[in-house]
């Protein structure tokens, strides 16, 4: 027998005690206890012949006929409310109980029976039995709900776990150092390298020719000195001036046969080179992958931490409250996430079959955990028959509107500009923008590219920096040339308000505070340029009621003024608007006017405010 079925048949071994117990002439812990104990979901063919047993027993005949019939009344009313509303609270159980053990003891006393109680004692047994069930069927599942666990310093520690991953972060960071020192390129020849492309020049002509005794003989220093000058020459300009071939034929009758052998050395040495820098920025990616890898461990180092045990009593009532309202909580369990917030995990069904909304059980959980909790996205919205896994986070302090307008060049078929609009689980609210080079199909398929990769990597749990050097890794992988997009980037954290800002050869963006505007620019390369991008990256704090906007540089670039930047913070002061839809399109009308209605670039224009959540 399972520990719960054990605590269950002793539960209704001491219903039949407790039919013994006489008050007044009543006996008022048989309606109250056989409520309590039916809510909790105790079998009834077990509970209804323990306690008709103890009846039979303890209690006269009267009284017998009376609970009987008042316990088979209770099972058919709490059915019925079960069936109406999916589950049947304890209050309305109990008062339901005391009705119909008042109506039974009131139609005895008309019918004359004998050992009746008087009617005070009958109003008295009601207000008991209702009491009694929600004192009861609260201990009673909190009994049922108690688990034994081992004393903490016997359980397994997760710090081992912990320092393993740090130990792993440490040797990827180790690894990535060793590939970062093996990619210095080479930028200049050293002496010992052009000796060896000289040896090789000489040794190839010089070495066959019937007249080298003689070049050599005659006057070395200058020879030596002329072929070290055109080498040299052609390492600096990539060419042989017409000086240096004319002073060569003085000192060497085969000159011309020289220059042409210098130029096949110095193309060969060049490819070499250029291989060779190939190879260090592959080694340059490896090293930043190994260190995105690095970062990765260390934050999976950083577990939630898990407090079932700290927080006993609300899980309890966290499933009181489900059980009132006709959900069977399979699992549950409460953690702290690594920002310090609530998240809780449940395994959910409903115990009749229907379909229960989950915004009555995020509503008890908000009221038990003092929080405001919210569901995830990709959760069922209804609790059903079959049993699902639900995930709620405490909700965040800001809630988010965006807007967008845009408009593609004139002739295109479809825009360059690519955006992004990415709620996270952990609270954070990314805007993306991102520009292709050029304009159409192509451009967009670079721009499109560039926001995916960077909102996978986001999903993965990668830090937005991490994020944006891992894609301009893919991307300079890819290898195909003179496709380069710009990236801008706003995560905005829901909880605090904090927005990180980060570009990379992004225009200017804007925070539209009440008539203030200010602005954050960026003189940065695109993606996909080199393996380092450099990325600039400004920290705000955001309020109620305050706007974003970004835009691409086809927006600023044709305002046709000196100074579009400060033109740009001057449309969006001018416009009053609360809602971001309406503010871009007006920005956009307003930019408009300056092109003379001409679009001679891709335009796009994003902007989210934040409100406070009533």
């Amino acid at each position: 027998m399972k520990k719960g079925e054990r605590r269950q048949m002793t539960a209704t071994l001491a219903g039949m005690l407790l039919c013994g117990v006489q008050m007044m002439g009543c006996y008022p812990l048989v309606p109250a206890y056989f409520t309590a104990l039916y809510l909790e979901d105790v079998k009834g063919i077990w509970l209804m012949t323990a306690m008709y047993m103890g009846m039979i027993y303890f209690m006269p005949v009267t009284a017998v006929v009376k609970y009987a019939i008042a316990l088979l009344l209770i099972i058919g009313a709490i059915k019925l409310v079960q069936w109406a509303n999916d589950g049947c609270p304890a209050f309305l159980a109990g008062a339901l109980a005391s009705l119909i053990t008042m109506i039974l003891s009131f139609c005895g006393g008309l019918l004359e029976w004998r050992n009746q109680p008087i009617w005070q004692a009958v109003l008295l047994e009601g207000v008991f039995v209702f009491g009694s069930v929600m004192l009861l069927n609260r201990v009673l599942h909190t009994i049922f709900e108690w688990k034994w666990e081992p004393p903490s310093v016997s359980a397994p520690r997760p710090s081992g776990k912990e320092e393993r991953l740090k130990n792993y972060a440490d040797s990827f960071q180790g690894l990535s150092r060793v590939f970062q020192s093996m990619s210095e390129k080479k930028s200049a020849f050293s002496a010992e390298e052009l000796g060896k492309m000289q040896n090789e020049l000489t040794g190839k002509l010089c070495a066959n020719c019937d007249s080298c005794a003689v070049c050599w003989e005659r006057d070395q220093a200058p020879l030596y000195g002329i072929i070290s000058k055109m080498i040299s020459s052609m390492l600096n300009s990539g060419a042989v001036s017409g000086e240096e071939e004319e002073e060569l034929e003085q000192y060497c009758k085969k000159s011309r046969d020289m220059v042409e052998e210098a130029v096949r050395v110095f193309e060969r040495v060049e490819l070499n080179r250029a291989w060779y820098n190939r190879l260090l920025e592959n080694r340059q990616t490896i090293a930043e992958q190994l260190d995105a890898m690095a970062y990765i461990m260390q934050d999976c180092a950083k577990e939630e931490r898990l407090l079932d045990a700290e927080e006993k009593r609300k899980l309890s009532e966290i499933r009181y409250r489900a059980k009132d309202s006709g959900i069977v909580i399979e699992e549950l369990h409460l953690f702290e996430t690594v920002n310090r917030h609530l998240k809780l995990y449940a395994k959910l069904r409903s115990r009749s079959g229907g379909c229960i909304s989950t915004k009555s059980f995020v509503s008890a959980l908000g009221h038990i955990l003092s929080k405001d909790m919210r569901l995830t996205a990709d959760c069922k919205s209804f609790i059903g028959r079959e049993s699902a896994e639900y995930i709620f986070f405490e909700d965040t302090k800001y809630r988010n509107v965006q807007g967008i307008s845009r408009v593609k060049k004139d002739g295109a078929v479809v825009s360059g500009d690519n955006f992004s609009f990415l709620e996270l689980e952990d609270g954070n609210f990314l805007l993306g923008l991102s520009d292709g080079m050029g304009s159409g199909s192509t451009a967009c398929r670079e721009s499109e590219m560039v926001l995916d990769l960077v909102e996978r990597f986001l999903e993965a749990g990668f830090s937005a920096e991490t994020a944006i050097r891992m894609m301009n890794s893919a991307m300079v992988m890819k290898g195909e040339s003179d496709l380069f997009s710009t990236v801008d980037l706003c995560k905005i954290n829901l909880y605090s308000g904090k927005a990180d800002f980060f570009k990379i050869g992004a225009a200017a963006s804007f925070i539209k505070r009440g008539k203030e505007v200010t602005c954050f620019s960026s003189n940065t390369l695109p993606v996909g340029v080199g393996n380092n991008p450099e990325i600039e990256q400004k920290q705000t704090t955001l309020k109620n009621g305050d706007f974003v906007v970004m835009v691409t540089d086809g927006v600023l670039e044709y305002l046709h003024v000196p100074k579009p930047e400060e033109t740009m913070q001057e449309i969006i002061e001018s416009i009053d608007s609360r809602h971001p839809g309406v503010l871009v399109k007006k920005i956009m009308e307003r930019v408009m006017l300056f092109t003379g209605g001409k679009v001679q670039d891709d335009m796009t224009i994003l902007a989210a405010c934040i409100w406070e959540k009533a």
